[in-house]
């Protein structure tokens, strides 16, 4: 490949995994004037447009996906050549996005994150927490943790973790409940309270875990929480007998037309190690 081509090649796959210019710019460590003009010559060059120029910033046009494609197999290329005459390791450069629920990124994956940034410094992680499911296609996260039964039919994913359910209060006294609303109601806990709990029993709602947690401790109620929720919390008993065993798979998934450049699927690959490593999650 001639190597201005090439040059262009870059600087297009860097808009189309970012969908920003300044981003891109910062990533390749230019300003954002260079990363116009390259994308400009590479589409004027084969008489093309790639991207649709938004408020929310450069969205891939549909029927392009397979020239980027074919752009991050290239990329991939060269960074085995790249890892292969510098000794076999690759360096991990640039930003990958994960989102995941408020207690995941509380609890849980602040510890991969810390571990991640020692062995690979020049890599950055954003986590992006939401109990509501971001627009994976719109690039607002590049990888999703999320506990669901299945996936939605736009992802794809894998397996690495089963997350439990159980019901916890500050002693076994407690009779009424608190709720599950908003994205909570739509989990499996909500449906098994939906199925189980008269709504005269339940007292306050929340649509946060974190939130419930706080309210079982207080003497609220009894609240459905994840394991390595409740558990951790000395103030919380877990009640065993209210509640069947439950569980969920917990999934590290991407969208299916997602660019899985070097970076995010390394991210991937070690989130699958550590979830599956945490054997607190399964309670």
């Amino acid at each position: 490949m001639h190597n201005e081509n090439w040059d262009d090649l870059r600087y297009v796959l860097a808009v189309a995994e970012t969908g920003s210019v300044l981003q891109a710019a910062k990533h390749l460590g230019v300003n954002h004037a260079t990363v116009l003009r390259r994308v400009s010559a590479f589409e004027d060059r084969y008489g093309t447009v790639l991207f649709e120029r938004t408020s929310q910033g450069y969205q891939l046009l549909a029927d392009c996906a397979h020239i980027i494609r074919a752009a991050h197999s290239a990329a991939v290329a060269m960074q085995e050549v790249h890892r292969l005459a510098s000794g076999g390791r690759l360096t991990l450069r640039g930003t990958v996005r994960v989102t995941s629920t408020d207690t995941l990124c509380r609890a849980v994956l602040p510890a991969f994150v810390d571990a991640l940034q020692v062995e690979e410094q020049d890599l950055a992680i954003t986590l992006l927490s939401s109990n509501t499911h971001l627009d994976l296609s719109r690039e607002q996260a590049s990888i999703a943790v999320r506990p669901s039964v299945r996936l939605p039919e736009d992802m794809v994913g894998e397996v690495a973790a089963e997350l439990a359910f159980a019901a916890y209060a500050v002693n076994d006294a407690q009779t009424k409940w608190l709720g599950l609303t908003g994205p909570l109601a739509r989990s499996i806990a909500g449906a098994w309270m939906d199925a189980n709990v008269a709504s005269d029993q339940i007292t306050i709602a929340a649509d946060s875990f974190l939130t419930l947690q706080e309210m079982a401790a207080v003497g609220g109620g009894i609240a459905v929480l994840p394991c390595f929720v409740g558990d951790r919390d000395h103030r919380l008993l877990r009640l065993p007998d209210l509640m069947p065993p439950m569980s969920v798979p917990l999934w590290v998934a991407q969208h299916v037309d997602a660019i899985e450049t070097q970076q995010m699927l390394a991210v991937k690959m070690r989130l699958i190690r550590f979830l599956a490593e945490q054997q607190e999650l399964a309670g």
